[in-house]
């Protein structure tokens, strides 16, 4: 995969404008497979997969929108194999959030994908080992997921990894005060709706398989209604002091 896409010495050779990063609103999507998955999915995964075409909607609603962040969870090949040239195509960067764990199995992406990604401008985190809720862990799991799985993706990518992604959006304040002590500098959720630009905790929207233009249109535009957005706000605050 690094010889189709580039590898870190070859940066230049694939020049990715980088979007501006907003300290004001800001909306987070999150993209977890596209196209057929060459994988049997976990329970209920399929419903974050997304058709390529589905998925180049997006990218063309984003492609003038500086507000607006693209991350990916997982660690799926199609983030290489599909994602990364049309993000070239189109002068987009994203963050690529990894299972360290599961890096170079069947339809994950492996080292050369890692290498593709930030040779082209992309950047990577974290999404711990093993797609494990970090709300139930216990014994060794707490070391691997928080401290261990950063440290094998920085040496994967050779810089520093500071930034998460919660796997299944499950955390409370025992996870949030636990990634805080391992010196995470930015926690990406899946609760929904529009974002900080700095803040720590970041929500995020993830591509389903129904979305169309008016998903897109209502996403993007991060101002739910009126009831939609108490309930986000809500399972914000629950989810935070709970624990």
């Amino acid at each position: 995969m690094a010889g189709k896409f580039g590898t870190r010495s070859n940066v230049l050779e694939n020049p990715v404008k980088r979007v501006a990063v907003s300290t004001g609103r800001v909306v987070n999507l999150t993209v977890h497979g596209i196209g057929k998955p060459p994988r049997e999915l976990e329970p209920g995964e399929d419903h974050t997969w997304v058709r390529a075409d589905q998925f180049e909607r997006v990218l063309d609603a984003v492609v003038e929108r500086p507000d607006v962040r693209l991350t990916f969870d997982d660690g799926n090949a199609s983030d290489v194999e599909i994602a990364l040239p049309k993000l070239i195509e189109r002068g987009l960067t994203a963050e690529f959030f990894l299972l360290a764990g599961r890096v170079g199995e069947k339809g994950r992406i492996d080292a050369d994908g890692i290498d593709a990604l930030l040779g082209s401008g992309m950047s990577v985190g974290s999404h711990g080992w093993a797609h494990r809720d970090w709300r139930r862990l216990g014994g060794q799991h707490v070391e691997q997921e928080f401290r261990i799985a950063p440290r094998v993706l920085a040496r994967h990518a050779g810089v520093p990894v500071r930034r998460v992604a919660v796997p299944f959006g499950s955390y409370d304040r025992r996870v949030l005060a636990a990634l805080r002590a391992s010196g995470v500098q930015r926690v990406y959720t899946s609760d929904g709706g529009a974002a900080r630009g700095d803040s720590w905790l970041q929500p995020r929207t993830s591509l389903r398989h129904d979305l169309d233009d008016a998903w897109i249109d209502d996403v993007l535009a991060g101002a739910p209604g009126i009831r939609r957005r108490a309930r986000r706000t809500v399972a914000k605050f629950v989810k935070q002091w709970r624990g």
